[in-house]
């Protein structure tokens, strides 16, 4: 090669090179500076069959919004082909990012994560089988903008079976009954959160979250947004009957003390029965002669209040293991790969760059949150 040559190209990748920092620099400058930034988590788990339609609705709704926006797909370990098509959509429209983890870590983890890892002025949290409807983010903006710090989108109508639907309602307003905080009924992880209600959940590093749950505790101006929460555009629901127990809860036990306290009320209960059956024993011995008969149903009382003492070390376990979980101190959650770290490319004439400085491949890979 001949040193004009080599001049040449040297020119050509230090043109390149600056081209794609100022780009970088100018992104930096909208998320930070003047402009505002709209950022929107989805969580993703083995939902390849419906990611196409998730995109072209979410892409529609945020150019009509009319601010800059970044889409956070949080992929929680899916197997079918998800962080793959994810990583499509993202070398065709830079707007789109993700992040991975190592493993699924939980649908609630996989929000918090989004939120902690996406740097944006407005963020959104929203499912990714499309029965958040993601043409509801120009309401919710409106609703912000006019100073309001939270809004979270209310179930008016659910278009899922009747089985699921009575144990969500069942759900909802048991644990409004018993939380110390209002927690809005039929609302879930579906909301508008600005910027400071995020910088709080960041300083919460418990392990078993409930997102609606702690986005009230936190407070400020909230509103609620009714809605029609539609049925699922394809595939299974991920959410199980067991998950549904697990996350009903996390609710319950991380805003109520209402276990604990139906234990010290069984027990106090139990103790006055049990003091007065005693005196009439005592009585009928005594004064009228009665012999004490009826190993039946000593027996029966004797299994009553084994099972009592079960449901009162089980409660208390709970609350133990909970606080066992926290006390280890592990990360919340394993990143595998992400490029949310990374500056968008530029387009020019259709022909996508990559920053000099960004290594090749998917993205920068694990990291601990």
């Amino acid at each position: 090669m001949s040193s004009a040559e080599g001049r040449r190209l040297h020119a050509v990748e230090f043109a390149r090179y600056v081209s794609i920092r100022l780009n970088s620099n100018l992104n930096a400058v909208t998320q930070s500076g003047g402009q505002q930034m709209l950022g929107i988590v989805i969580p993703i788990y083995n939902e390849a069959l419906i990611l196409d339609q998730l995109l072209a609705r979410t892409t529609k709704a945020i150019d009509q919004t009319g601010i800059p926006a970044t889409v956070c797909f949080v992929d929680d370990g899916s197997t079918d082909g998800s962080l793959e098509r994810i990583r499509e959509f993202s070398h065709r429209d830079p707007r789109f990012r993700y992040l991975s983890f190592s493993r699924n870590f939980g649908h609630q983890t996989a929000v918090m994560a989004g939120l902690r890892e996406l740097n944006a002025d407005v963020y959104i949290v929203m499912d990714g089988d499309l029965q958040d409807p993601p043409e509801l983010i120009g309401e919710m903006l409106e609703k912000w903008r006019s100073d309001y710090q939270v809004v979270y989108c209310v179930r008016k109508n659910r278009k899922e079976n009747i089985l699921l639907r009575t144990a969500y309602a069942v759900f909802y307003r048991i644990l409004r009954n018993v939380s110390y905080i209002d927690i809005p009924l039929d609302s879930g992880d579906f909301c508008l959160m600005d910027r400071k209600i995020v910088d709080h959940l960041r300083t919460m590093k418990e392990h078993n979250q409930f997102i609606r749950g702690l986005r009230t505790w936190v407070g400020f101006r909230q509103i609620g947004l009714p809605y029609t929460r539609e049925a699922r555009a394809g595939g299974d629901s991920k959410y199980d009957l067991r998950r549904l127990l697990s996350l009903a809860y996390d609710g319950i036990i991380s805003f109520s003390f209402a276990p604990l306290k139906l234990v010290i009320n069984l027990g106090m209960a139990i103790s006055l029965i049990s003091f007065i059956a005693i005196c009439s024993i005592i009585v009928a011995k005594l004064v009228f002669g009665i012999p004490l008969v009826g190993w039946t149903s000593l027996a029966v009382l004797i299994l009553f209040m084994g099972g009592v003492q079960l449901l009162t070390i089980g409660i208390m376990g709970e609350y133990l293991g909970r606080i066992f979980d926290e006390v280890k101190g592990r990360p919340l959650y394993i990143v595998r790969e992400t490029n949310l770290n990374l500056p968008a490319p530029l387009h020019t004439d259709g022909v996508l760059k990559v920053s000099v400085d960004s290594p090749p491949g998917p993205g920068n890979k694990v990291q601990a949150g």
